[in-house]
């Protein structure tokens, strides 16, 4: 037998165990689980470890912050470029390429020498989480009939709760008992299981013939999408006025017109610009936008508001901040399940009404709120995220052709990471726009700031700024209203 002939004989074989029953499908809904826990994890764990990582390489906050920002930047531009690469090529071999890829960085990053080898190695780190990130969902979409895509979705949803709750609390205890470096060593046992089960039962995609990669393309759009995004998250820092600022955003716009002007030309684009054509798609992700743009004012500024005006320590932070993945953590697979039902009309605009409900009521908070006033609220944005997410990504991968799913996939990661620096960016302009005024009215009237005024200052200011954000989420609620009026114009 060829080896031809024994590929698609062991096609063939794949095929027949997805349709042989459940057990093929969850196996590769579990085996995609472990890459986007690993991932997910990954960006939140160091957090916890920066002022350990200060110390022991004598670095300030500023270039430490590069060891963050970096491994986000790179994700961002690198996810609808990985998704591409997997749907012309092998969605399987990508991801599995990224768990071996990921367990590299990971390697490197415990073993780096100085804080600049640490920032190149997260880079390297996140190229395998972006061949991770930008295919799981394609994955899962691929394997999932239609009528049981959302409660496998919902359940991918779930395992990216779980990765976000588990990062602050596992580093805080690796960090303690062991050493910095063991939060990257951690990833090698998971990242060599997760790579030879991939390899070992991830299902083939046929490849298109004749089929191109658009490499002046997947340039161009790393060259828009990293000056904007790195605008987006030094704005504040550095000053939005500054020349820099103005540098980036004019590279930014002009990476972006090339790439735009590229695409249309180009027979087999990086990114299909007729996918935008289609409402759903199109509406879907700038739902999605907006929703992370909307969870982020609270995810960036409460914590602050715990801190500053409640007195409490990083550890009780994290705390009192995990009613919104563990909330989540039950209402996303609830959600894909009855979208799968009830469709994703209902549940889409339901998330974004409670998810615009739950600033107004965070809006509310004061001086002396309770910690139980606090963890209520912050559910209030699980549940609305909880029922948003899921339906969301399951109408936008329902509304493109199967092979578009892993570009689908990487272009909703790279949305969401949008809308998470977009909410992080405009709620900290906002907010220390509104602090200074606050401050300064109240030393007029009287005289000295004390810590009572101080406190009252920041509370007002919160006050206005999340009330932005509802109005945002309510312009997210009108997308949905206009998706449920697409949606019922087709039945």
């Amino acid at each position: 037998m060829s080896d031809g002939t024994r590929k698609a004989a062991s096609q063939r074989d794949v095929a027949a165990r997805a349709q042989a029953g459940p057990s093929f499908k969850y196996t590769v809904l579990a085996i995609t689980a472990v890459g986007i826990f690993m991932s997910t994890l990954d960006g939140s764990i160091v957090n916890v470890a920066l002022p350990t990582i200060s110390t022991a390489f004598s670095a300030n906050l500023t270039r430490l912050g590069w060891v963050v920002s970096a491994y986000l930047l790179a994700i961002s531009s690198l996810l609808p470029t990985m998704g591409r690469a997997a749907d012309l090529y092998s969605r399987k071999r990508v991801y599995a390429l990224g768990f071996v890829v990921f367990i590299i960085g990971s390697a490197l990053c415990g073993l780096s020498w100085s804080v600049g080898t640490l920032v190149v190695f997260r880079v390297v780190q996140a190229i395998g989480a972006a061949m991770l990130m930008a295919n799981g969902m394609a994955i899962v979409t691929a394997v999932f009939p239609p009528r049981e895509r959302g409660r496998a979705l919902g359940i991918s949803g779930t395992v990216v709760a779980a990765g976000s709750l588990t990062g602050p609390a596992l580093g805080g205890i690796i960090v303690g008992a062991l050493n910095w470096r063991y939060i990257f060593f951690i990833n090698l046992p998971i990242g060599i299981i997760g790579a030879l089960l991939a390899f070992a039962f991830l299902p083939e995609q046929p490849r298109s013939p004749g089929s191109r990669f658009d490499f002046l393309g997947s340039g161009l759009f790393v060259i828009g999408l990293v000056p904007l995004l790195l605008a987006l998250s030094e704005g504040q820092d550095i000053g939005w006025g500054s020349p820099i600022i103005y540098v980036l955003l004019a590279i930014a716009v002009g990476g972006l017109a090339a790439f735009y002007a590229v695409e249309r030309r180009t027979a087999q684009p990086m990114i299909d610009l007729s996918l935008f054509r289609q409402p759903i798609f199109t509406i879907g992700n700038a739902a999605g936008m907006l929703s992370y743009t909307v969870n982020f004012f609270s995810a960036f500024l409460i914590p602050f508001y715990l801190t500053e005006v409640r007195g409490l320590s990083p550890e009780a932070v994290g705390l009192m901040m995990t009613p919104v993945p563990a909330v989540m953590f039950f209402v996303a697979p609830l959600a894909g399940w009855l979208s799968d039902r009830i469709g994703y009309v209902f549940l889409t605009s339901a998330g974004m009404t409670v998810l615009t409900l739950a600033m107004v009521a965070l809006s509310g908070l004061k001086e002396t709120t309770g910690f139980v006033g606090v963890a209520l609220r912050l559910a209030l944005v699980g549940i609305g995220m909880g029922l948003f997410t899921s339906p969301n990504n399951s109408s936008i991968m329902g509304a493109v052709h199967p092979s578009k799913l892993g570009l689908t996939s990487g272009l909703i990661a790279t949305v969401r990471n949008v809308g998470m620096m977009l909410g992080v960016a405009i709620s900290a302009s906002l907010f220390q726009n509104r602090l200074a005024h606050a401050e300064s009215f109240l030393q007029s009237h009287y005289g000295q700031l004390t810590p009572a005024l101080e406190a009252q200052a920041f509370v007002t200011s919160l006050h206005t700024t999340l009330l932005i954000a509802a109005g945002i989420g309510v312009f997210g609620i009108v997308i949905s209203s206009i998706r449920a009026t697409d949606a019922a114009k087709k039945a």
